[in-house]
């Protein structure tokens, strides 16, 4: 867990929930605010290889609110080691993560998942969203895919304060229809299309053609 990580999330109150639970918590400097965490080769790697995420912002009426977003592989952009970028889509038009980053508090939490290897990733940052109108170089460097652009509305920027890995516990492996097709459907294909030219091909069989029967 990196410093920054630790200064943010193990609250007092947090330290005081581990004792009463577990008769103990870990001890962390208590020196100046550390440096915000940028992302190494690790981080970079896993990002550019997901295709969801979930976003969560706050309210202005103080609730969390987690979304979660969806697009071509890498999708997710890794601008620098200290910044994030996303292309936002056409949706359904309720804006609550745009708005909520408007209302003053830009605060947002990433949650990063890969189900077949059972790892997770949390990352803390700020966000700040910019119309793809005003941005179209942005938005068209961004996206993988370009026949989504006219799709395009708004970009993501997420300036990263920390973030942390979590365990593999309790996460169930699923998989996406290509994975399925790739590691299950596609060898099963390719072995039944060799059956069938085996059937296919010259009997092994010793034929008497004479025999009467």
């Amino acid at each position: 867990m990196a410093r920054r990580y630790q200064e943010l999330m193990m609250t007092p109150a947090v330290q005081e929930a581990q004792r009463h639970y577990y008769g103990r918590a870990p001890q962390f400097p208590t020196s100046a605010v550390s440096e915000n965490t940028p992302l190494g080769p690790d981080e970079i790697e896993f990002i550019g290889e997901r295709d969801s995420f979930y976003l969560a912002t706050v309210t202005e009426t103080g609730w969390p609110y987690v979304q979660h977003r969806g697009g071509p592989i890498g999708f997710l952009r890794v601008v620098n080691p200290h910044a994030l970028a996303f292309d936002d889509f056409l949706g359904n038009r309720q804006l609550l993560s745009t708005g909520n980053l408007a209302g003053g508090n830009d605060r947002v939490a990433l949650f990063l998942m890969d189900y077949p290897q059972r790892t997770r990733l949390k990352i803390m940052g700020h966000a700040r969203v910019v119309d793809a109108q005003d941005e179209p170089a942005l938005a068209r460097d961004l996206i993988p895919d370009k026949q989504l652009l006219p799709k395009v509305e708004r970009v993501f920027i997420v300036d990263v304060v920390s973030f942390d890995w979590n365990c593999a516990q309790y996460i169930t492996p699923r998989y996406t229809e290509e994975e399925v097709e790739r590691i299950i459907a596609a060898p099963l294909k390719a072995r039944i299309r060799e059956l069938e030219a085996e059937l296919s091909g010259p009997s092994n069989l010793d034929v008497d053609e004479g025999r009467e029967l």
